[in-house]
């Protein structure tokens, strides 16, 4: 359903509106790449062949937890057109004596430590705006920007759907079956409705 905002038409979030997608939690990700085209390689006999950018596309993924230190990585897959991965937040585990904050402006990271009182504000939406959290929203951002940043420099034409599919993961049972949902996507290619067949 669209709404509208400031005089221009907006499609409503997909995102579950009384959650805090910062908490602590694991979070099934699908990322799929503009149009559903086969930037990342292919699928050969129920084996991923991964291409330059799906080789990148792995390697950022595997950094997200150097980025994001409260992040802990479930299985994942690189597809030809999509990515599929639970990331699981953990802030507990991440605080330390001398706790950092990573400021992320696409592909540049640089670790700074937390003032006494940090002020952050943002936009119109103040110290509510997302990217300015410790959120699934911006960690997906970042992957995002640092994949776009080295795969153009090969593929001018590569690009990201705006949007990314979320799944809250909320027993042990749903955690399993998506582990194994996701260690099986190649072998289940055909049936998958990422296809874009």
């Amino acid at each position: 359903m669209s709404q509208k905002f400031q005089n221009k038409y907006r499609i409503s979030s997909a995102r579950l509106q009384n959650w805090d997608y910062g908490a602590n939690g694991a979070y099934f990700i699908t990322i799929c790449t503009q149009n559903r085209e086969h930037f990342f390689g292919e699928i050969v006999e129920t084996q991923f062949i991964a291409s330059e950018l799906g080789i990148l596309a792995e390697k950022f993924w595997l950094e997200i937890p150097e980025h994001f230190p409260y992040v802990e990585l479930g299985n994942f897959v690189i597809m030809p057109n999509h990515v599929h991965g639970i990331l699981i937040i953990d802030k507990n585990a991440s605080v330390s004596e001398c706790e950092f904050v990573v400021e992320t402006r696409l592909i540049a990271s640089l670790p700074m430590p937390i003032p006494e009182t940090t002020n952050k504000t943002g936009g119109f939406a103040g110290n509510k705006t997302p990217m300015l959290q410790d959120n699934i929203s911006r960690i997906i951002r970042w992957y995002k920007g640092r994949c776009s940043f080295e795969m153009r420099k090969m593929h001018a034409d590569f690009g990201w759907q705006s949007r990314f599919h979320d799944h809250i993961i909320r027993n042990e049972k749903s955690f399993e079956t998506i582990q194994n949902y996701i260690e099986k996507n190649p072998m289940n290619w055909n049936e998958d409705k990422f296809c874009g067949k």
